[in-house]
């Protein structure tokens, strides 16, 4: 059976004037190319966010919002941060292209635009646009696995996305930046991975593990980090999955590490894992109230397995209601 060819990338052209959007649209037209054509700022950010485009070509000087506050907007949303902009000018000084790379732009076109350089420069772009959209579909099949995983016990449902909501918000508590957000987010739904790899009759196991049985289940953070492999978009993740389980005092596994050589956005997901299953039913316990679980994590530091600045932030934002809502949050991402 013949492979499916993959699907012409599709190009947005931004540019005010009628004559420079025919003609930038016939160059890349005749190269196979799906193009799209709007006419303002405005305009172009509504089509992104409609139906998000592989290329961004954007002319710099248009009247309302210009090229740079439109390439800015992209690269500041989530969403579309990853879609490649080239703007399009007429500008020659050092301070005008100074001010596009600022706003995030992946490369330049001088006005009157040469085709054989559009080309080749919409080609390269196309290509990267697609390795990264292999990186995030790669991501989005381990986040599934994930997901499949927590769906093994119906006691832990709602978990991943739990501690992805309590994790990231203490770490915005602790001033971290954007990029361990983003890590703490990923490692609270792939945190478990591994558990793929641990038999359901441990896994769901009603009583207490036997020493066997207990160093079977001590392998998931290994298993899961391998499952991780090389994905760029995890690197930060991987650290989270191996060593959540460890304590300060060296007590924990699978590494027995021991104080600051514990990764501090691991123990931050161990603090979270750790309250979440106080406070939610199990086989082997019923639910039990926030207070409870603030006790547990206490005596966590007291034996010296927690920092105590990492527990006493994350009781404060419990206290604060914040999570109030959090129920409902996993119902609407469960259907």
């Amino acid at each position: 059976m013949a492979a499916t060819p993959p699907s012409p990338a599709s190009i947005l052209v931004v540019d005010d004037l009628p004559a420079n959007l025919e003609l930038l649209s016939a160059f890349l037209a005749k190269d196979g190319y799906l193009v799209r054509a709007a006419t303002s700022g405005e305009a172009a950010l509504d089509a992104v966010f409609q139906d998000p485009p592989d290329v961004v070509l954007l002319d710099v000087l248009m009247p309302g919002l210009t090229g740079f506050e439109v390439c800015r907007r992209l690269k500041q949303a989530p969403a579309t941060r990853l879609i490649p902009v080239v703007l399009i000018t007429a500008l020659q000084d050092r301070a005008d292209r100074i001010q596009g790379i600022e706003a995030g732009a992946d490369d330049f076109l001088s006005k009157p635009v040469d085709s054989q350089e559009l080309a080749a420069r919409v080609r390269s772009l196309v290509r990267l646009k697609r390795f990264t959209d292999d990186l995030d579909s790669a991501e989005a099949v381990i986040l599934s696995l994930a997901l499949t995983v927590e769906a093994r016990d119906r006691f832990t449902d709602g978990h991943c996305l739990r501690l992805s909501e309590y994790a990231t918000a203490l770490g915005r508590g602790l001033g971290l930046p954007d990029e361990e957000i983003a890590a703490l987010r990923r490692g609270g739904f792939l945190h478990d991975l591994g558990k793929i790899g641990v038999p359901d009759a441990i896994l769901l196991k009603p009583g207490p593990l036997t020493a066997p049985e207990r160093a079977a289940m001590h392998h998931h953070p290994a298993i899961g980090e391998r499952l991780c492999g090389e994905l760029r978009v995890l690197k930060r993740v991987k650290p989270i999955v191996r060593s959540h389980h460890e304590h300060l005092d060296g007590s924990g596994y699978p590494d027995r590490l021991t104080g600051d050589g514990v990764p501090l956005l691991a123990q931050i997901t161990g603090i979270v894992d750790t309250y979440d299953a106080i406070t939610t039913a199990r086989p082997y316990k019923a639910a039990w109230p926030s207070e409870r679980g603030f006790e547990e994590l206490r005596e966590d530091v007291r034996r010296g397995w927690r920092h105590h600045d990492l527990v006493e932030t994350f009781i404060d934002l419990i206290r604060s209601g914040r999570f109030e809502d959090l129920t409902w949050r996993v119902e609407a991402h469960r259907s």
